[in-house]
């Protein structure tokens, strides 16, 4: 008996241990080295400080010099505000769009599915070049048409070029999000739509009363996705950077951490900021869940 019992033991161990030492390696080693160099800094000694370099340990100094950085404050204002529109549009337009594609009247199901999945497949390097083109005054025929019809619009200016990547962001993945909620909705159970029509609810009052609390897990969830998503963005600005003044190097808090990093060659201090960024994540993200669980549990 405790020979079998060695047995599965073994068998669980060699089970679990692969994925204990991918996840230690490729998740807790990283982490654990940028929150290590966030308490580090570097001193250079000799005339003017040209002479040899070593790393010494500076506490919470890099920290306190992220957040006295009114550009790294700005670019989380900055994404916040971004969130607290593009993530309630993208997912109202993808539940719309799921309970269109899963109505019973709903014809060409796979083609439209799988067209607006499509910009999905679309890496966000090269979305933003796409959209990027359409956005460039001179090259743009969507300012030639505005203008056409009278209306002078810089979709790259101080005031606009948020929305145009918050546009960027909402056209690639809504699709994505659609087909989470499709997903969720066909594993709704067949009687309960059936013993609606036998009582007479419309299709308005089903999707209203069965459908939308029944893929409220996978709203959740894709919401939940999205606030991560938005405070680590990154790609977009990125490559429109180049094509208008109103972007800078802290735009957004991952783009100031990667300046700082990269070329300010300033990595103890973006390693602070890196961390920053994971601690405001974690915490958008843990209290969304907790407002809508709490509001799950309310009679």
């Amino acid at each position: 008996m405790s020979g079998r019992r060695g047995r599965g033991a073994r068998a669980a161990a060699g089970f679990v241990l692969p994925f204990l030492a991918l996840f230690a390696l490729c998740y807790l080693a990283p982490v654990c080295y940028a929150v290590w160099t966030s308490l580090r800094r570097t001193v250079r000694t000799g005339p003017l400080g040209l002479g040899r370099q070593h790393e010494v340990f500076a506490g919470l100094a890099n920290y306190g010099r992220a957040l006295a950085d009114d550009r790294f404050l700005a670019g989380f204002g900055r994404v916040l505000l971004f969130g607290a529109v593009q993530i309630p549009l993208m997912t109202a337009l993808a539940t719309v769009l799921a309970l269109l594609l899963d109505s019973a009247a709903a014809r060409w199901v796979p083609f439209f599915r799988g067209a607006f999945f499509l910009p999905y497949g679309v890496p966000g390097v090269i979305a933003s070049i796409l959209w990027g083109f359409l956005y460039v005054p001179g090259l743009s025929p969507l300012v030639r048409i505005a203008q056409a019809v009278g209306w002078d619009v810089d979709f790259l200016s101080r005031g606009s070029v948020l929305w145009a990547l918050a546009n960027i962001v909402t056209w690639q993945f809504t699709g994505y999000t659609m087909l989470v909620l499709i997903a969720q909705l066909k594993s709704v159970p067949g009687e309960l739509y059936e013993a609606a029509r036998i009582d007479g609810a419309s299709g308005w009052q089903v999707a209203r009363h069965i459908k939308l609390p029944l893929i409220r897990p996978a709203l959740v969830l894709t919401t939940v996705f999205s606030i991560i998503g938005t405070l680590q963005l990154f790609a977009e600005p990125m490559v429109l950077r180049p094509l208008t003044s109103s972007i800078d190097s802290g735009y957004t808090p991952n783009l100031h951490a990667y300046s700082e990093a990269f070329v300010g060659g300033n990595a103890h201090r973006a390693a602070a900021e890196a961390v920053l960024l994971a601690l405001v994540a974690c915490a958008a993200s843990f209290g969304f869940l907790r407002l809508v669980g709490g509001r799950g549990r309310q009679p």
